[in-house]
């Protein structure tokens, strides 16, 4: 079936935009490619310092210069659940590689850090730009050159954007990207929150919200409900990076190291010292691209990849507006309910059908490209399958025909949503992004007077003090890229729909993050330009009234428009949130960061 004209239109304007920075991004890698993509340019010494660690055997495969050289890039800690299964890894990886006869070494890590752990923290000002420091120890573990592939170990919010920045930066090598996944089911997320909401309110204690939180976060692997890491997985799977039905599969299974170790072999086949040289820079382009952010859309995915696709395109000299992803939007049917959209987790996702079923029934409605290269080897079709043990050995077998819970994972023809799950507002208070999967059609409408705080502490300070008791729109500014490095406000989820739960009409509005774990409450974020440069939501007082209209795509605030531009903005002195926890060494970024809606990137 042909592509959706829509979904071709956006395409080709992506292509248009993009052509000499694309052409560019191209001749770079391939002259780079040619230039050896494995250890012959390096000299003896180079090559000895390269191999010293080699065991007698290895040293004499790599002296050889024909035998293919993985390098393996890890994000490994044992603090965070979701990294802790890669331990053993490159061990796994490295057996694979010398079962035909190829070498694999780890290349070097990245970090890794939790925006789970450092929600409401001063860490959290970091969480962004971690990205970005990822990206670059990506490059620095592959400066060596000792490589003919490599293979990305990483699943969290910011690890896999990072991780992609930085492999594209190395075009030329193939890459295949090797998850974890998800840890089993534990308590379900709608009590989890439940139990939240009820601490907010002062009705259950600490201990009970910590045995609640600890019962939900229970094991090793990634946490279940949909936010950017599990986002993350079905990127990687639907741009043709992963296995096909990788994504889902529980750490600690046989199924799960069968996988690991056919990643390993795959990437080994995909360099040029074979017959089917597939570079990444040639496999993400802009079909790949658009085919990522219809998947975000399809499942009601992380709003973090309105930031991280953008910086993910560019990377790969791609340019991708927040303006292609409305306008898919507006073709791309909802056919996933995943906490917080709904009240599965992964697990049930994946038991419906998962990845397998999601593609073909994109791909059969004329939703996906389906002509796109792949570390499989085929188009996108090659992925509309189940990954299975058959008698020990893997198999892929057809994505059932049915979804096995339809109130999960939805076909084409009966989608939850006629338009996908993320939305662009604009208006005179600028563009931000909302995400509505969640948000029940009578909340996404609200108007009402502005409650302006400078950081999520003010608002939940002003609840505990019962200041909160008629409708409002929260304004939680200066929590942009360049004032403190856009963190997550995931603290205020609980208190908003305490008051939602309540009868009160509540919106939010801010240039900080509310993360893929974003709810009930409209929350209109990455809000572009950001206080911090003097952007409209900083002229914004309280009482000011305004409006949100999530099915319109406007935010604007009611009233005299030329009085309200007019206005001098309100500045803050953010001197005391640029000390301490190492915010200090980054103070170039946040001088330096681009705007939310050009990925809030410090790689101009």
């Amino acid at each position: 079936m042909s592509v959706h004209a829509t979904i071709q239109s956006v395409t080709d304007h992506i292509a248009a935009r993009s052509e000499l920075s694309r052409r560019d991004y191209l001749d770079t890698i391939a002259a780079q490619a040619a230039k050896g993509v494995h250890r012959s340019v390096l000299s003896c010494g180079n090559l000895a310092h390269g191999f010293a660690a080699c065991s007698p055997h290895e040293k004499a495969m790599l002296s050889g210069m024909d035998t293919p050289n993985l390098g393996i890039v890890t994000a490994y800690n044992d603090m965070l659940s979701a990294h802790q299964p890669y331990k053993d890894y490159p061990d796994i990886i490295k057996q694979a590689a010398a079962e035909i006869g190829a070498t694999a070494q780890v290349a070097g890590g990245v970090p890794a850090m939790c925006d789970g752990v450092t929600q409401g923290q001063p860490g959290m000002d970091l969480s962004l730009f971690s990205r970005d420091v990822i990206a670059m120890a990506t490059a620095i573990a592959l400066s060596h050159n000792m490589f003919d592939a490599a293979v990305y170990l990483g699943i969290c919010d910011k690890i896999v954007p990072g991780l992609m920045i930085g492999a594209l930066t190395f075009g030329h090598l193939p890459a295949v990207f090797i998850p974890a996944g998800p840890m089993p089911t534990g308590l379900p997320n709608d009590e989890k929150s439940r139990v939240r909401q009820l601490f907010m309110e002062g009705k259950v204690g600490r201990a009970e919200l910590l045995e609640a939180e600890a019962r939900s976060y229970h094991s090793p692997g990634t946490c279940t409900f949909y936010g950017t890491a599990n986002s993350n997985q079905m990127l990687m799977e639907i741009m043709g990076l992963h296995l096909p039905g990788a994504s889902f599969v529980n750490p600690g299974t046989p199924l799960r190291e069968a996988l690991t170790r056919e990643a390993a072999r795959r990437a080994l086949s995909l360099a040029a010292t074979g017959n089917n040289f597939t570079p990444i820079g040639e496999v993400i382009d802009e079909k790949a691209i658009v085919n990522g952010m219809i998947g975000l859309l399809a499942t009601g995915g992380s709003t973090n990849h309105t930031l991280h696709l953008i910086a993910i395109a560019a990377a790969a000299g791609l340019k991708v507006t927040w303006d292609d992803m409305s306008a898919l939007s507006s073709v791309v049917p909802l056919l996933a309910r995943v906490y917080p959209n709904g009240v599965a987790d992964v697990n049930h996702f994946s038991a419906a059908g998962g990845m397998g079923f999601l593609i073909r029934e994109l791909l059969d409605a004329g939703l996906l490209h389906n002509d796109v290269r792949t570390v499989w080897g085929t188009g996108l079709e090659g992925y509309t399958v189940e990954a299975k043990l058959k008698d020990g050995e893997l198999a892929f077998d057809p994505a059932p025909a049915q979804s096995g819970a339809p109130k999960v994972l939805a076909p084409a023809s009966a989608p939850f949503s006629a338009d996908g799950g993320l939305k662009v507002l604009s208006g005179n208070l600028g563009k931000s992004v909302i995400k509505i999967s969640a948000v029940k059609p009578e909340h996404r409408f609200v108007e009402a007077p502005a409650r302006v705080f400078h950081s999520q502490a003010g608002l939940q300070d002003a609840f505990k003090a019962g200041e909160l008791t008629g409708d409002f729109i929260a304004v939680v500014r200066f929590s942009g890229p360049r004032a403190v490095g856009m963190p997550e406000l995931h603290k205020l989820t609980p208190v908003l729909g305490i008051l939602q739960d309540r009868g009160l009409k509540v919106a939010l509005i801010t240039d900080g993050r509310m993360s893929g774990a974003s709810g009930k409450v409209p929350a209109a974020i990455h809000v572009t330009p950001e206080a911090m440069d003097g952007g409209p939501i900083a002229k914004i007082r309280d009482g000011d009234i305004i409006r949100l209209d999530a099915e319109a795509g406007t935010l604007d605030l009611i009233g005299d428009e030329h009085e309200f531009l007019s206005r001098t903005p309100a500045s803050e002195d953010l001197r005391p949130e640029h000390r301490g926890m190492g915010r200090e060494l980054f103070a170039g970024f946040r001088a330096r960061v681009g705007r939310a809606d050009e990925g809030a990137s410090v790689f101009g």
